[in-house]
């Protein structure tokens, strides 16, 4: 079994179990104590999992991992997806990008990109594409998150569905196996509500830790957007839903 399987599968028996010791995954796998601790501290690593001594817990659902942490989780593969989602972006076009450190690698990536128009509740993110001349950047008013530059509350929400946008780019906490989308801060959701209406197309970026990740509040569900940007072949039952809705499913080298 290759190991980002065996990994989908231990996140699965966790979501279920709540803890498993390294005994039951060594038998349930069939493989040796060497490989699950291996596949444990690399799950553990990007913060999927809480490691304890013989076992694994799942990481909370109220609480996301620190800023820091998330910018450099996955970072390689963040910045495949970015650049994935830059490349269907035309010039000229407009568009509103989202809080997260995955929508910060697509403003990176967006940088050859000529004349566009964004709105961002991202300070990060508006902070990348100022450094173009030609791009309009427009920022949101509200509260800014001190935490990681978001910006939130009833203004964003407000001040974003003025506008009506080509694109709407967000990246998310958690993709449940029903197509759920899945978020810590209910402030943060009503916004990427609010840029799903108001987006002619909706692109996810997010990668495989995403997957079978837990968080409390509901954002809404995968067939709510046009097509999602990843780094690894969603679960079979995931991918199923997005092909009964016809969303497309990009998947970076």
């Amino acid at each position: 079994m290759k190991q980002t399987l065996r990994h989908q599968q231990i996140l699965e028996l966790l979501k279920h179990k709540g803890f498993a010791s390294t005994e039951d995954l060594v038998a349930q796998f069939d493989v040796s104590p060497q490989t699950i601790r291996r596949d444990l501290n690399d799950l553990a690593e990007h913060n999927r999992i809480r490691r304890h001594h013989g076992g694994a817990s799942l990481m909370s659902s109220t609480v996301n991992a620190a800023y820091d942490s998330r910018k450099v989780m996955y970072a390689r593969e963040k910045d495949g997806i970015g650049r994935a989602i830059a490349a269907e972006i035309p010039d000229g076009a407009s568009l509103f990008i989202d809080i997260g450190t995955t929508t910060e690698a697509v403003a990176r990536a967006l940088l050859d990109h000529q004349e566009l128009r964004v709105i961002t509740n991202n300070i990060h993110v508006a902070s990348i594409l100022s450094q173009k001349e030609d791009f309009t950047v427009i920022i949101a008013g509200g509260e800014v998150r001190n935490r990681d530059g978001g910006i939130v509350g009833e203004a964003t929400r407000d001040f974003v569905q003025q506008f009506r946008t080509d694109y709407g780019i967000i990246g998310i906490s958690g993709i449940d196996t029903d197509g759920s989308l899945l978020e810590f801060d209910y402030h943060e959701v009503r916004i990427a509500q609010a840029i799903i209406s108001n987006s002619r197309q909706v692109f996810l970026a997010a990668d495989q830790s995403k997957f079978g990740r837990s968080a409390m509040v509901n954002m809404g569900n995968i067939s709510q957007i046009t097509a999602l940007f990843t780094d690894a072949a969603p679960p079979t039952a995931l991918q199923k839903i997005m092909d009964e809705h016809q969303v497309a499913c990009h998947i970076t080298e």
